[in-house]
């Protein structure tokens, strides 16, 4: 398995892998609305996206959006999107994908990376977990849809 940084020409192998991953998330199947919003942050340079290949077939992705720290005057990443096919879990596909998002926080000198994920979905917590990373206990988190 190689990990790899995706390009906009990307975008075709991560399309099926993002439509599955927001399908996950109670979204509607767009494989062409998924594929142009994956090649529209790849293009404009808005999100950074490993890819986890093995040969020619795409095992998985790690979608990142920079941020900012206020207070500790630092970038700082999020690691919105995780997914890896059905067909690759249990492989350390995930974990991979984790590590590598890691190490390219550390390589661009950001305070690090944060991530939310759904109360239910215990298997992606176990993972983040297993990597090291540590349950928010201290804030609290709000949402306000405007669309």
């Amino acid at each position: 398995m190689e990990i790899l940084r995706a390009q906009a020409k990307d975008a075709d192998l991560i399309a099926p892998l993002f439509d599955a991953y927001r399908q996950f998330y109670k979204a509607p199947s767009d494989i062409e609305a998924s594929h142009q919003f994956i090649f529209e942050r790849l293009t404009n340079d808005e999100s950074v996206i490993f890819l986890a290949m093995e040969g020619y077939h795409a095992l998985g992705f790690v979608q990142l959006y920079p941020l900012f720290a206020s207070v500790a005057l630092q970038a700082l990443w999020l690691l919105n999107d995780l997914y890896v096919d059905p067909s690759a879990r249990k492989q350390g596909v995930g974990e991979r994908l984790m590590k590598h998002a890691e190490q390219f926080a550390q390589e661009t000198g950001s305070r690090g990376l944060f991530l939310r994920t759904a109360t239910d979905n215990y298997p992606a917590q176990q993972l983040y977990e297993k990597c090291g990373w540590v349950k928010d206990d201290k804030f609290y988190r709000y949402d306000r849809i405007v669309r």
